[in-house]
């Protein structure tokens, strides 16, 4: 099925037009906010083609696509709803164009649009814990990034198995091109979180890339006060990202305060020299600090807690994914990353999904459910892949014991990977693709092993009750 065929089959669905309050995605998901929902609605879009899965919240229903055809996707509905919007407007009296949508099947009352929007609303308050909401706006500055990473990643990854191969290759002009290539998300990197730093602050993107560049400039070198002398890239992408959010809040008081028609000119020069002297004064160094500790800490734990550390962090990743809180952890790849060519978290994490991988085929073996061991065999060859989703929302959680036993696998993989201490040169990728970007191919591949092998005996022990053959999971 083409992108607009399973555009038009979701819409079909789910529309009208009026029906959807906001449509957004992510890498792997259609992101939607509706006015009205039910079990019906979600059963039909769980039996569309194409679609991997479903995670239904109080605040969004997420359509499951995967990497790659989520945004092309959402291009096409977003094209559908424009277009059938003011169709389904001009065919609709005007006495009724705030009437009822659409039949509540358990209360049997009907919502209208506004009272969509206020129920939305009420439950976005309800779950935009302030914990959450920072964490979502820093995961939105690095998101944007991931594929240079992973492009670069596996540049760096795939050179390093090449001079294992080939002693001697590094020295061919080629081979030291293909280098430079692998370490180009790396040199412009402050400049680009600084810039989406500042976008998602609600400043102006361009003055977060200047405050960033400031702070990174080798010529911070050769400057120095009294016997201190500044150090350019201290504090990696922490130290930009406190700049670039005090430059956003210090433009946004100067418009307020600068009449309009000097706004053009001072609001730009103010918000740099006053941003700039307190980020190479104060924020520079503070965020040096804060870098510094999460990188001794992060490395520290895995490198003194070993296998322990290993099997805690890869058991717990599942469900605080589910929790939201995942978010927080890419800005610390990313500075690990920055500092050390490799984060050592990845690997570990990327078991959790391993082990998903595993809990999923021993389900595929014991369920007498046609339509589950449809769904299983639709989704392990991307699961397998590193993305997830089909097999945590479309099987191993509404199964709820092989949610657990995935966790269980997980965690062992996990354990293995911290044993040897494996590192990934980039990050937003797992599965099997990421082992060409690690620093220790054999061993991620038997931590990867591992997880499979845990998470299936441990779903087979453990258990579940197989659906009827007409339940839908």
């Amino acid at each position: 099925m083409d992108q607009r065929k399973l555009a038009e089959k979701i819409y079909g669905i789910i529309g009208p037009a009026e029906n959807v309050l906001n449509a957004s995605n992510c890498m792997t998901r259609l992101r939607l906010r509706l006015v009205n929902k039910d079990e019906a609605m979600l059963a039909c879009l769980k039996g569309v083609e194409g679609v991997l899965g479903i995670n239904d919240t109080e605040d969004e229903l997420q359509i499951i696509l995967g990497p790659g055809r989520a945004a092309k996707v959402a291009a096409e509905f977003e094209a559908l709803l424009q277009q059938n919007a003011s169709v389904e407007k001009e065919a609709e009296p005007q006495d009724s164009r705030d009437a009822t949508l659409q039949e509540n099947g358990d209360s049997g009352k009907r919502a209208t649009i506004g009272d969509g929007e206020a129920l939305h609303e009420a439950f976005r308050a309800k779950n935009a814990t302030p914990v959450k909401l920072l964490f979502r706006r820093i995961a939105s500055i690095f998101i944007p990034l991931i594929p240079g990473f992973i492009a670069c990643g596996l540049i760096t990854g795939s050179i390093g198995v090449a001079v294992k191969v080939f002693p001697g290759i590094e020295t061919y002009p080629l081979f030291r091109l293909l280098g430079v290539l692998g370490n180009a998300v790396f040199w412009g990197m402050n400049l680009f979180v600084g810039y989406n730093a500042a976008k998602v602050f609600d400043g102006t993107p361009i003055l977060g890339g200047v405050l960033a560049a400031l702070i990174s400039h080798p010529g911070l070198s050769e400057v120095s006060f009294g016997d201190t002398s500044l150090t350019p890239g201290r504090g990696g992408v922490i130290a930009v990202v406190f700049v670039a959010a005090f430059g956003a809040w210090i433009e946004k008081r100067l418009h307020r305060l600068i009449p309009e028609m000097f706004d053009l000119f001072l609001t730009p020069l103010f918000t740099t020299l006053i941003a700039g002297a307190v980020a190479i004064f104060f924020l520079q160094p503070v965020g040096g600090v804060v870098s510094e500790a999460i990188g001794r800490g992060a490395t520290g734990a895995v490198v003194s807690g070993g296998a322990k550390v290993g099997f805690l962090m890869a058991g717990l990743w599942l469900p605080m994914v589910m929790l939201g809180i995942h978010q927080a952890i890419t800005p610390i790849h990313v500075d690990l990353i920055a500092r050390y060519g490799v984060t050592i978290l990845l690997p570990i994490l990327a078991m959790a999904g391993a082990g998903q991988v595993g809990a999923s085929l021993a389900v595929y073996c014991r369920t007498k459910n046609s339509f589950l061991k449809r769904t299983i065999a639709s989704a392990l060859p991307v699961g397998i892949m590193g993305v997830g989703e089909p097999l945590i929302y479309g099987v191993t959680l509404p199964l709820g014991r092989p949610f657990v036993a995935a966790c269980i696998g997980g965690a062992c993989g996990g354990a293995v990977e911290a044993y040897f201490a494996v590192g990934a040169a980039t990050l937003g990728i797992s599965g099997l693709p990421l082992a060409g970007a690690t620093d220790n191919i054999p061993a991620y591949l038997l931590g990867v092993a591992v997880a499979y092998a845990a998470g299936f005996i441990a779903a087979w022990l453990l258990g579940f009750q197989d659906p009827e053959e007409s339940a839908v999971v």
